[in-house]
């Protein structure tokens, strides 16, 4: 469905187009871009769209399917971006994705939403309020829309690093931790993973976009303007930021899980030096019980008349010396 469509003309909204045909018009005649806003259109809804702005048919695909990795797609007559905005939802501590695909021609901004996600009305807003951005044209929506997303990466990686410290004070706390840890290690190791599929593909359609990504092989991206490519650069730095951080929180919870193993390794350890020194105790009185215990005629002690006290007194002191020995060891 098409959320919101206007012309802007010298950075001002300029509504009452309800045609397509009419505000493209309208937007070129006067210099400006009309900026059309959809959420999950359908097939119907789209074509639409991709007639009168003259879409790639396999962008379109692609905005309609959703499902795809951050990328840069250059065409004749428009530039196509995909960006995945991340959800952190602390409640659930649940990492979601939601995908953004932008048309950007000379004279037009398509945006193609798919997801729960924060959506593009309060970027749209911020931009009405400053007419010298817009002035600027599609460029200056591409790069606000590039930079809101990934200025939200840096919160999102801020907040799972708290949450990370708090699982690591969990999983090294005097108790070890309980027996939910390594759950909760592999739970927040497959968010960064969700996280990383965001962050880690749109470094390079931000390099090509700030003029750092450009060689003999791949050629400046065209419809966007030259005094951009800075401000593309200081978000490419943002996201080199946020992929720097998303590395250190895998390494990080990866040698937590390696520790957590270790650390139920040598609790396991430690149980089972108990066990066994408990079964060795238990071994030495059963020992001697079943000795005596085997009904010959003619074993020792058998007929005198302290050998009942005797064997008790044995087995007692059996058992402290064994008991000493494995204190002294820590096996107890």
């Amino acid at each position: 469905m098409i959320v919101d469509c206007a012309v802007y003309r010298d950075g001002r909204r300029t509504p009452g187009f309800a045609d397509l045909s009419d505000a493209l018009a309208a937007a070129r005649a006067a210099g400006g871009f009309v900026w059309v806003g959809l959420h999950e259109p359908s097939e119907e809804e789209f074509g639409l769209v991709t007639e009168e702005f003259a879409l790639h048919p396999l962008a379109v695909e692609d905005a309609l399917k959703a499902h795809q990795r951050p990328k840069l797609e250059v065409y004749d007559d428009s530039l196509f971006v995909v960006l995945k905005p991340v959800v952190y939802e602390p409640r659930s501590d649940a990492v979601s994705t939601g995908e953004i695909m932008i048309f950007l021609g000379d004279s037009f901004v398509v945006t193609v939403r798919h997801g729960e996600g924060d959506g593009l009305a309060a970027v749209r807003r911020r931009l009405e309020q400053e007419p010298e951005t817009l002035g600027h044209g599609p460029t200056a929506l591409l790069y606000a829309i590039a930079d809101t997303t990934v200025d939200h990466y840096l919160d999102v990686a801020a907040e799972l690093q708290t949450d990370l410290e708090e699982l690591e004070a969990e999983v090294f706390s005097p108790d070890g931790g309980s027996r939910h840890s390594a759950s909760r290690i592999y739970a927040f190791k497959r968010r960064i993973t969700e996280f990383r599929r965001a962050t880690g593909p749109l470094a390079l359609p931000m390099s090509r976009l700030g003029g750092t990504g450009t060689s003999l092989f791949t050629p400046a991206v065209p419809f966007v303007d030259d005094k951009a490519r800075p401000f593309f650069r200081d978000v490419s730095d943002h996201l080199t930021r946020v992929n720097d951080s998303v590395e250190s929180l895998d390494r990080l919870v990866s040698d937590i899980l390696s520790a957590h193993l270790a650390q139920t390794g040598v609790q396991q350890n430690d149980d089972m030096r108990k066990i066994s020194a408990w079964a060795a105790m238990a071994a030495v009185p059963t020992m001697i019980a079943g000795i005596y215990g085997m009904n010959f005629a003619h074993m020792p002690e058998l007929h005198w008349l302290w050998s009942y006290p005797a064997v008790i007194l044995l087995m007692a002191a059996l058992e402290m010396l064994l008991y000493r020995l494995f204190k002294r060891r820590d096996w107890l």
